[in-house]
């Protein structure tokens, strides 16, 4: 109703821009006819930012010139919201610092751009201030409230909240889904259930899907895929929970099950069930029905090229992970997909694997070189990774050096691991022992860097070392984390062979989907 009164009040200009919804077509017509800029009132422009987030400088310009941001704390937090969505974040805080007025609604967007941009302890000093300047909050701004408590595991915080919310009467589906994610954030999944168990009313798809996220955060993967069963009218996201838990578990057949159900309901176009599918059979070993799967995306992101060329190098196919990356980079202005860190890491990542040493240098200075990204401690930590299994540990231990020498914050945990595995495989002692005073530095209650370290010392054949870490735990009260494995059985079940993940002596065998025929999938036919 309130896009209709605002569509009512819009200038013929803007039926011209919001029929051109598309953000390079937008662009264009905005900057090619400067003479209709004077028929958009700032309401005009409110349709275009939520069509067109991206957009959010070129329309400010109009708006602040109107006088409009002054007068009116609507358009001002359209804009805020826009520039959140768009991922300005100072923009965004400079424009709310500029507001004279600033309303429930205001606050609200304010303190969502902040939980979007992980700024948590800045979201909840957000709310004290907007408590202390007396402006009423809502339901929605306790619920972002919870999120940002969420990101800083502040439990103690999430349930003086909870309290309030009770007894304050806000206890609703709404407000229950919020309480039920920020337990499972906390790993309290117990006091997620019984917020879900003690709502007194019909629990809709939404609260059990954060219910279901919850398990599969926690590892509940049995629970979550009881749940999933007694939803009556699963939607993507559900699905999308339950093949995030096939991936976690290595269950290729639950897997398949669930991918049917998808095109059985109409959600295999959905991009982001797709992208989970697609990590699942990746990590099932499937990486063809991988594949299948990434050509079947209409709407290509950079979750779903990324994914892909994760499964194709973490399977030795380095080349054709390349090559996929080479067809992100060139269909990047067409589909307006451009690769970001996690991509890079992803195709340096494919050239370890497959000991692809000169793209892996090429991918590593064309992130800084063309797109304008920084390395990162992970990726240094990818390159140097991949030049010591090369042999070529002079070259990563200049690397390593620099770091240290000039960017001493990029010398994580990480690099030091890959550096201290590096003089491993080359036998350089000397260099070894200098990275690991170093790790034991900065990671130094890690029993992990200790292990690392000894089985360093073992490797170059110091085995006093050896001893030495290995007592050095002991006296500082550190023990090494068991070990779990998974391992894929085949057992039948109804005359049928499925596989099952058995892990500690547990098998998940119940799932309430229908199963369908594989070979439909791999044929192109529909089920």
């Amino acid at each position: 109703m309130f896009s209709v009164r605002l569509m009512r009040r819009s200038s013929p200009a803007t039926f011209l821009f919001s029929r051109r919804s598309s953000t390079p077509r937008t662009h264009h017509l905005f900057d090619e006819t400067p003479q209709r800029r004077r028929f958009l009132d700032p309401f005009s422009l409110l349709p275009l930012l939520a069509s067109s987030p991206s957009l959010s400088p070129l329309f400010h310009a109009p708006m602040l010139k109107s006088s409009a941001l002054a007068h009116y704390p609507a358009p001002a937090t359209a804009l805020l919201a826009s520039y959140s969505i768009s991922g300005h974040l100072l923009s965004a805080l400079s424009l709310f610092d500029e507001m004279p007025l600033r309303d429930t609604v205001a606050w609200n967007s304010l303190i969502s751009c902040l939980v979007r941009h992980g700024r948590a302890t800045d979201a909840v000093s957000a709310f004290r201030s907007m408590a202390s300047d007396g402006v009423p909050f809502t339901g929605f701004t306790i619920c972002s409230l919870l999120k940002a408590l969420a990101l800083s595991r502040a439990l103690r915080r999430g349930r003086q909240i909870h309290s309030w919310v009770v007894v304050s009467g806000y206890d609703c589906v709404v407000m229950a889904t919020a309480l039920i994610d920020f337990y499972s954030s906390c790993g309290v999944v117990h006091d997620a259930i019984e917020v879900f168990e003690r709502l007194d009313c019909v629990k809709d798809v939404v609260v059990c899907n954060s219910m279901i996220s919850g398990f599969v955060q926690n590892r509940r993967f049995e629970e979550a895929f009881s749940m999933v069963g007694k939803v009556a009218r699963p939607n993507g996201v559900t699905l999308t929970c339950a093949v995030s838990a096939c991936s976690e578990t290595l269950n290729l057949g639950y897997g398949k099950q669930t991918h049917c159900a998808a095109i059985r309901r109409g959600f295999d176009s959905d991009t982001i069930l797709c992208n989970a599918l697609v990590d699942m059979y990746a990590k099932c070993g499937a990486i063809e029905a991988a594949n299948i799967v990434f050509n079947r995306i209409r709407e290509k992101n950079v979750v779903s090229w990324t994914s892909i060329i994760d499964a194709y190098g973490s399977h030795g196919r380095g080349n054709e992970a390349l090559e996929l990356f080479e067809r992100m980079r060139q269909g990047e202005r067409s589909q307006n997909v451009l690769p970001n860190a996690v991509t890079f890491l992803a195709a340096l990542s494919a050239c370890g694997h497959s000991g692809l040493v000169d793209e892996g240098r090429k991918c590593f200075f064309l992130m800084s070189d063309k797109y304008r990204i920084e390395p990162g401690p992970e990726h240094y930590a990818c390159l140097i990774n991949l030049l010591g299994r090369a042999g070529m540990i002079d070259e990563a231990w200049d690397i390593y050096h620099s770091l240290s020498a000039e960017t001493a914050d990029k010398l994580s945990n990480a690099v030091c691991v890959a550096m201290l595995n590096a003089c491993g495989v080359c036998m350089d002692f000397v260099r070894g022992e200098q990275v690991a005073k170093k790790l034991l530095e900065i990671d130094r209650e890690n029993p992990g860097s200790y292990v690392l370290v000894s089985n360093f010392y073992a490797a170059v054949g110091r085995w006093g070392g050896a001893d030495d870490l290995r007592r050095m735990m002991h006296d500082r009260g550190l023990k090494k984390e068991s070990a779990s494995s998974q391992v894929a059985v085949e057992i039948a079940v109804d005359q049928e062979k499925n596989k099952f993940v058995s892990s500690n002596n547990r098998t998940l065998n119940k799932f309430t989907f229908k199963s369908c025929d594989y070979e439909h999938l791999q044929s192109g036919n529909s089920v």
